[in-house]
């Protein structure tokens, strides 16, 4: 028997130390990492002694005798991996962790999501750095909160790790405090050794088409927040009053926001979506979400277990047109000899497949489109039509471009979502990349400017260092190699030391507004939502006023 990992896999990793034959990879000293979809256990290697199921946190890994028939298809998604990846047995043991001087280190770090607290993670196992953690929200989590469709409960199991950080002695919370507003870059940089930003990509990456900003055209970040219950986007106006949304784009969060707009309120009343969204879905007239991707299926950015699990999906059939299954030239040239990607391969394997699937007369429906492009939306006053352009591989290429063709189609839509991509915006004080969207730096270590020099005792982690790319397992390794960045900075006495003590900056957010929440308080906010939930056998009732939560914080 072997052991099988499913759709939840976050690429957390963890799983990846205890296997004692080393059957499970990517592992993150393997290139392909840092792109991989998820995990994969070789079935010929796997011994079958469950270190693994322990150690996931997010419940993905099953035996192969125990797998749910929804979940059978990953035995050969797991086995297919290995048809292109040798790799040799055997665990290679952990690097010693370095010694650090004899005197304390104090960190803050700017952000709750999962880089801040992976980088989190890797300081506080040293009992003499004190890491203070801050974010504007009262809540903690980032995308995991905020960002995970609430019909993947599985995959926010990894807030129990970052809640075994958060509740280290050397660990203290700064929730509901702004950085910037209440307390300042340059106060930081007095009272902490070093400070890390790790404040994400929170806003999106625009299309540059006419019509873009009609009302009923929205980013998917907004619709994802809002659906999700983050405070700054609880008032959106979505409406849902039409039988069709355009949804642009073909990356995992494309296939959320499609997935949410056709599910059944009824299955989605059993997850922690915001109450506000879950009346608006039951008054929803949306039949069918049309995605739009500008290139085929071999370049489709969505995971394989995301495009799968659409079809699980009760009462949807998923559409997908044979004739518009276009290979570019390198990737059908590499089908033909044999030489294809595995992921690769089965992402066109399973769309075929769903191309094949019959449709069920009153079902909703999901449509793929492949190779089109939106070039302008329009509409009286809001929109109502998108224009969209046929698109074809240039021959030759390698790179699989494309150039449009002269035929065009509109296609009516109530609603318009874009699901392009998140983008980073500048910190106050901090220098920034404009056209890549990030902080310049290196491994972690910010610079003055992309070519420029280190700015001693300033770092980042996650998105807002290397780009809106990569989920948990991506986030993992960033914030573990920025807090190596920061301790071997520590070693090499290469910090600055505080010119104040942090012991003020309780009093100093205080008497500037803010209402800080520390973890104690978080705890009330999560029994709070949690108990809400627990009569509905709901996960928790989320919580979307910054009032009520500043309330729940302080309620006994």
């Amino acid at each position: 028997m072997a052991h099988v990992i499913t759709r939840p896999c976050c690429n957390d990793s963890s799983c990846v130390s205890v296997c004692p034959v080393n059957c499970i990879h990517p592992t993150p000293d393997e290139p392909e990492f840092l792109t991989a979809e998820m995990l994969y256990i070789d079935p010929e290697t796997c011994i079958d002694c469950g270190a693994c199921i322990d150690e996931c946190p997010v419940e993905a890994i099953v035996p192969d005798d125990q797998l749910e028939e929804r979940d059978e298809p990953y035995l050969q998604i797991n086995a297919d991996y290995y048809t292109d990846h040798d790799v040799e047995g055997g665990l290679v043991p952990p690097k010693k962790a370095p010694q650090l001087p004899d005197r304390p280190l104090h960190v803050a770090i700017v952000g709750a999501g999962p880089a801040a607290f992976y980088a989190a993670e890797e300081l506080v196992r040293r009992p003499q750095v004190a890491v203070d953690m801050f974010d504007r929200l009262p809540t903690p989590y980032g995308l995991v909160r905020a960002g995970v469709a609430p019909d993947h409960a599985a995959t926010k199991g990894v807030e129990s790790t970052f809640a075994s950080v958060a509740a280290k002695k050397n660990f203290t919370y700064f929730l509901n405090v702004e950085v910037g507003k209440h307390i300042s870059q340059d106060e930081l940089a007095d009272r902490y050794n070093a400070v890390v930003y790790a404040s994400g990509a929170p806003t999106d990456k625009r299309l540059g088409i006419e019509g873009e900003d009609l009302p009923g055209s929205l980013p998917a970040t907004e619709f994802v927040a809002w659906y999700n219950g983050h405070p700054d986007h609880a008032d959106l106006a979505v409406d849902l009053s039409g039988e069709r949304a355009v949804v642009v784009g073909n990356g995992n969060v494309a296939l959320d926001v499609a997935r949410i707009l056709v599910s059944d309120p009824d299955e989605l009343a059993t997850t922690d979506i915001a109450d506000h969204a879950l009346e608006a879905l039951r008054d929803s007239s949306i039949t069918e979400v049309v995605l739009l991707g500008r290139r085929g299926i071999a370049q489709a950015a969505y995971t394989n277990s995301e495009f799968l699990a659409l079809g699980d999906v009760e009462g949807v059939d998923v559409i997908v047109d044979p004739d518009e299954l276009t290979l570019d030239p390198a990737s059908q040239a590499a089908q033909d000899d044999g030489t294809l990607d595995s992921t690769i391969a089965t992402k066109i394997r399973l769309a075929r497949e769903f191309a094949e699937r019959p449709t069920t007369p009153g079902n909703k429906r999901i449509v793929f489109r492949f190779l089109t492009s939106p070039v302008s939306i329009a509409g009286d006053g809001k929109a109502e039509t998108v224009r969209c352009v046929r698109n074809v591989y240039v021959d030759g290429s390698a790179r699989a471009s494309i150039t449009p063709t002269e035929e065009t189609f509109d296609v009516d839509a109530s609603i318009v979502l874009r699901a392009i991509g998140y983008r980073g915006v500048p910190i106050t004080d901090l220098p920034f990349d404009e056209s890549a969207a990030v902080v310049p730096n290196t491994a972690g270590r910010v610079l003055t400017a992309a070519d420029g020099d280190v700015i001693p005792g300033l770092y980042v982690a996650g998105w807002i260092k290397r780009g809106a790319t990569g989920g948990i397992g991506r986030n993992r390794m960033c914030g573990h190699e920025t807090a190596g960045s920061l301790l071997a900075d520590f070693i090499a006495d290469a910090l600055p030391e505080p010119k104040t003590s942090r012991d003020d900056v309780p009093a100093l957010v205080a008497d500037r507004g803010a209402a800080r929440i520390d973890l104690a308080g978080w705890k009330r906010i999560d029994q709070a939502e949690r108990g809400a939930g627990k009569p509905a056998g709901r996960r928790r009732v989320k919580l979307v006023d910054i009032g009520a939560l500043e309330n729940a914080a302080t309620e006994d």
